[in-house]
């Protein structure tokens, strides 16, 4: 499986689902429990991320940007970063 393809995935406090798909958007719903990792992946495209509940910090080119409920962040493709929850969060990612 691609590292950059997701359809539904579900790993120890990890679930990642794809919930619209076009020739040029996609929308994936995740879901991280708190305390838990979304491990270092890349985008295949720019992304927005909106936080739905929860507490996330979202780490990225040496920085970590804490984003609460309904906070947003937009980052370029190609780049390596990855989540963790202070506290159980569901988040979506557009790309």
């Amino acid at each position: 499986m691609n590292k950059n393809s997701i359809i539904e995935t579900e790993i120890k406090g990890l679930k990642a689902s794809k919930i619209f798909t076009s020739d040029s958007t996609e929308t994936l719903l995740i879901t991280l429990e708190k305390d838990k990792l979304f491990p270092t992946h890349t985008s295949p495209r720019s992304t927005f991320l909106v936080v739905l509940k929860g507490k996330i910090d979202f780490h990225i080119e040496n920085k970590s940007i804490t984003l609460t409920e309904h906070q947003t962040y937009t980052f370029e493709k190609n780049i390596e970063h990855y989540v963790t929850a202070h506290e159980d969060a569901k988040f979506l990612i557009i790309r």
